[in-house]
């Protein structure tokens, strides 16, 4: 029952979001409740609801503040002499653009965060695209695809809870998987490359057209004033903090909203008309954040996504699971999309690798399977984390629209990584 009511769950989910037969908030709110009531829930929808909702509230909290201070310093023009100096170097040229998104996602995602990847990089290029002519999907895209292959990094997210599920170190799981990681990156950039050229024979512009002919605002604060300087020095270190993790991130962003308020909009009047500007948009991602997490509390409180996850192992074919490295690293990406990464590697995972074990199998190759796309390549484009909806709200596109252009690289980076681990030994058949 729990199983089936699971299943219905997640691809009722999955239909609204993709067809846009509601909205992100309708479906990860009243879905779930309507499975909790048909489950005899009813009692205790409330209280798992509120599970979700406490376990988000740090990320919703970060991500109001987040919103609010980048939208001051692009109003205070801080982004505008980085802009000179890309549109110098990569001009109006999608191919050049989409590399240096690339590399900045790659970098960003060093300590392992999405949504410290995302805020960093969506609020730095949006412009320069929006100044190119360019479709803010394919940064979006670009973005999720380096941050989602760095999620493989050993103190990243997903492989440190696959080497807690399977007791194993973190090293077992992710050497051997580096050589895959490697081709996964090479992919990712031969990826934005690709994507470039589409916009560059979208927007009709030639190979290095325009050079440095965009127009920067005259009206903007552009000009390397002390301000300027007082609000680099602001970013970099509230940007360090964020990756030092010195207090937490909700708190980092907070108090610098608040100063940032003070020292450029020194008018209490004009420090309320920014935050009336910035608010709306970050409420709506704050409310899509609270629903997620409705979604998730009740899945997980009501015992769905661990029927699932028992009930998936025991439809297995015997023959299929001493081979269950290669299937996983198949299925890893796409399962993003139906398990979050606590279910995942604490439910499901240690059961497929015991039974892969048992079977003559190998259990630690289907952990290495897992992180080539479960959470990793998958976690820019799922509904199950909030850093999905920082992603399509920095960049203020459509969630399905986001899927649609992003899942099919995500899944191809994953493809690729996994014939390479195959090929070095990493997985077996």
């Amino acid at each position: 029952m729990l199983t089936w009511l699971a299943l219905f769950t997640i691809g009722a989910l999955l239909v609204l979001i993709l067809c846009r037969l509601t909205s992100v908030l309708v479906a990860l709110t009243l879905v779930p409740i309507a499975a909790a009531l048909a489950g005899g829930f009813g009692a205790q929808i409330g209280t798992f609801a509120m599970d979700g909702i406490r376990s988000v509230t740090p990320v919703a909290a970060l991500l109001a503040f987040a919103v609010v201070y980048f939208g001051l310093m692009n109003d205070a023009g801080l982004f505008e002499p980085v802009i000179r100096v890309f549109v110098r170097i990569a001009g109006t040229d999608p191919v050049r653009i989409s590399l240096g998104t690339a590399a900045i996602a790659t970098l960003s995602h060093l300590d392992g965060a999405g949504a410290s990847t995302f805020m960093v990089t969506v609020p730095s290029m949006l412009p320069l695209y929006q100044r190119a002519g360019m479709s803010p999907l394919a940064l979006t895209a670009t973005t999720a695809l380096a941050a989602g292959t760095m999620n493989m990094l050993p103190w990243a997210g997903p492989t440190t809870r696959a080497a807690a599920a399977l007791h194993v170190s973190t090293s077992e799981l992710f050497v051997r998987d580096l050589v895959a990681m490697a081709a996964g990156m090479v992919a990712v950039f031969l990826f934005a490359v690709h994507i470039g050229r589409r916009e560059r024979t979208r927007i009709g512009v030639r190979p290095a057209a325009n050079q440095g002919q965009i127009a920067i605002r005259p009206e903007s604060h552009a000009a390397l004033t002390p301000l300027w300087f007082f609000n680099a020095a602001l970013t970099v270190i509230t940007i360090t903090a964020l990756f030092a993790e010195v207090v937490p991130l909700a708190v980092i962003f907070i108090v610098a909203s608040a100063i940032a308020l003070v020292v450029n909009y020194p008018d209490p009047r004009a420090q309320r008309d920014r935050l009336t500007a910035h608010g709306s948009a970050a409420m709506m991602m704050v409310t899509i954040i609270f629903a997620a997490g409705v979604f998730t509390g009740v899945l997980s409180g009501t015992g769905m996504l661990a029927s699932l996850s028992s009930d998936l192992v025991r439809v297995l074919p015997a023959g299929v699971l001493p081979h269950l490295p290669v299937a996983m690293a198949v299925a890893s990406m796409p399962l993003s999309l139906a398990f979050d990464p606590d279910s995942f590697y604490f439910g499901l995972l240690p059961v497929l690798a015991t039974a892969a074990q048992t079977a003559g199998g190998s259990a630690i190759e289907v952990g290495r399977a897992a992180i080539l796309g479960q959470m990793t390549t998958g976690f820019p484009v799922s509904p199950l984390t909030p850093s999905t909806f920082l992603l399509v709200g920095l960049a203020d596109v459509d969630l399905a629209d986001h899927q649609r252009r992003t899942i099919p690289y995500a899944f191809a980076v994953t493809l690729i990584m996994a014939a390479v681990a195959l090929a070095a030994g990493a997985i077996r058949w």
